[in-house]
């Protein structure tokens, strides 16, 4: 098992980040090699034709808004397009719809959106102006942060510029803002029951119960984002974006090999100094491995001695969160939502439906209990994208949000398995019941549906521990300068020459394309290739 070649950079994982990472490197020279053990790229966006054919579903990851504000998108954008990429946004991203036909709608106008709110309960219109303004002001600087390498100087800068641009009393508003939960900023800003849900159903998104600390951050951007940017999908199939990504990146030079495990992770003198695959071929990285894996599967390649030994250990207080069901549907028509108002429209609908139900749900999830009422993100695909079915048929993406990764009973008593692969069935039959209850002749418009469990989810990719989706618990102390573990935020691990990027780094989870950005740059900045200076006359040329 003699080494064949070498590479400048090794990347294990062919998830969006490691793509990302490998058309940076690429195009400033460096000798790249992705290997992927999938049979295609893409790790949690992926998409595929799974009940009926011509009806093209996002089996996992769906909505893209975090991609299309990345730098690495404004940066890769065009060449991305020329490989085919292409978004469909609608002006409708989200709502919530409640048992007594209620709905809360978002519409991509605020004036508009206010408007909705304030026919509900003119209280709540008031307390969205405010949390609004709190956004607007408060927002550019975390955007700034969410793509900043924690820690780093340009961290520090930042902290320095905000502290002057808010003043000492702002940024204490900020923090108490950011460091409550879910409940709390419902209940400091509305009055209703539906607009605390409507804000806290996107905490439960990742793994924020309606009482977890530092749950605000969370629903508190992405309910004024989505309001402003609209809700956008991969045009055709989430799976065009890393197909993209590996044309730009194989283009710029850099070799993808998919079908391709890696079994270990080769050191010497406490370095990584290249990958086996399980073909038994030994590759080489000159300068760096980079893992675009969470800290379990990583884990499981280190050697169990020296440098190896120490990363385990760092890793091994990783914390993954619940699980995650996804039922896909073809319909042959838009559902008929209880609550009229034309809801078949909207990207996503919220079924919660309270904030006490999805603490509970959150409770039972962490207890190892089937919720009896979990939270339901119903994404109706192709409302924004038609192209995804033929004729009136439509494509159903449901969420079911939290689920626990091992059994250990039933809220309702009705279901006996304590396996996900016995479990999932009948547990698929209780969610679509509740949405036929908001939605009556659901059901009927089903053509075919089929379910993937917690257990599919890691068995399609090992990041996913105990089908948690979101590749890790995002709370506090596993969250920013914490994450993965504290000491190891800055994407460098114990073992010298190891990189890590993707869900289980910051900014965590999300197609968000920030981690394997900073990675590759500070590969760039640390060791420069001598090919770099033509490729740089050639940008500054252009």
């Amino acid at each position: 098992m003699s080494e064949q070649r070498s590479y400048d950079v090794v990347i294990v994982g062919a998830g969006h980040n490691g793509l990302v990472a490998a058309a940076y490197l690429a195009r400033a020279g460096f000798e790249v090699l992705v290997a992927e053990r999938g049979e295609e790229v893409g790790g949690a966006v992926a998409s595929g034709e799974v009940t009926l054919p011509g009806y093209v579903h996002d089996l996992y990851a769906t909505n893209m808004n975090l991609f299309l504000g990345s730098p690495a998108f404004a940066e890769l954008g065009e060449e991305l397009a020329a490989a085919g990429l292409s978004f469909a946004t609608t002006d409708r991203p989200y709502a919530s719809a409640f048992p007594d036909g209620g709905t809360l709608r978002v519409f991509q106008d605020r004036a508009r959106t206010r408007e909705e709110i304030a026919a509900h309960d003119p209280a709540d219109a008031d307390g969205w102006d405010r949390l609004a303004a709190a956004y607007d002001r408060f927002a550019p600087s975390l955007f700034e942060l969410y793509g900043t390498q924690l820690p780093s100087l340009a961290a520090g800068r930042w902290a320095a510029g905000a502290l002057r641009a808010h003043g000492g009393a702002g940024t204490a508003e900020l923090a108490r803002l950011l460091l409550g939960t879910t409940r709390e900023l419902g209940e400091r800003y509305f009055r209703s029951d539906e607009a605390k849900a409507m804000v806290a159903a996107w905490g439960m998104h990742i793994d924020f119960g309606p009482d977890v600390a530092f749950g605000a951050l969370f629903p508190f951007l992405e309910s004024f984002a989505d309001m402003d940017n609209g809700m956008s999908l991969v045009a055709g199939g989430a799976g065009g974006l890393p197909r993209a990504l590996a044309a730009v990146a194989r283009a710029a030079g850099a070799e993808i090999r998919t079908a391709a495990p890696v079994t270990a992770i080769l050191t010497e003198g406490g370095a990584a100094t290249g990958v086996e695959l399980a073909s038994g071929e030994r590759v080489g990285a000159r300068r760096a491995v980079v893992a675009n894996l969470t800290p379990a599967p990583l884990a499981r390649l280190l050697p169990g001695d020296g440098a190896g030994a120490a990363t385990r250990r760092k890793l091994a207080g990783y914390l993954y969160g619940p699980g995650t069901m996804v039922i896909h549907a073809a319909l042959n028509g838009p559902l008929p939502w209880a609550a009229g108002g034309e809801l078949h429209r909207w990207g996503y609908v919220h079924l919660g439906p309270y904030v006490r139900e999805m603490a509970e749900t959150y409770t039972d999830a962490a207890d190892g209990v089937l919720p009896a009422d979990p939270l339901l993100v119903v994404g109706q695909t192709s409302a924004v994208d038609p192209s995804r079915a033929p004729g009136e048929g439509q494509v159903l993406w449901i969420q079911v949000r939290m689920l626990p990764s091992e059994i250990r009973g039933d809220r309702l008593g009705e279901i006996e398995a304590r396996d996900w692969p016995t479990a999932k069935r009948p547990y698929a039959e209780r969610v679509l019941a509740k949405l036929e209850a908001y939605a009556p002749g659901a059901r009927e418009r089903i053509l075919e549906w089929t379910v993937i469990g917690p257990d599919d989810l890691e068995a399609a990719n090992p990041n996913l521990v105990g089908g948690d989706s979101v590749g890790g618990s995002h709370r506090l102390s596993q969250n920013a300068l914490f994450r993965p573990a504290p000491g190891l935020s800055g994407y460098r691990l114990p073992m010298d020459r190891l990189l890590m990027v993707g869900a289980g780094t910051w900014p965590g989870a999300g197609v968000n394309a920030i981690s394997g950005r900073l990675v590759a740059q500070r590969l760039i900045d640390g060791g420069l290739p001598a090919r770099l200076g033509s490729w740089l006359r050639e940008r500054s040329s252009r």
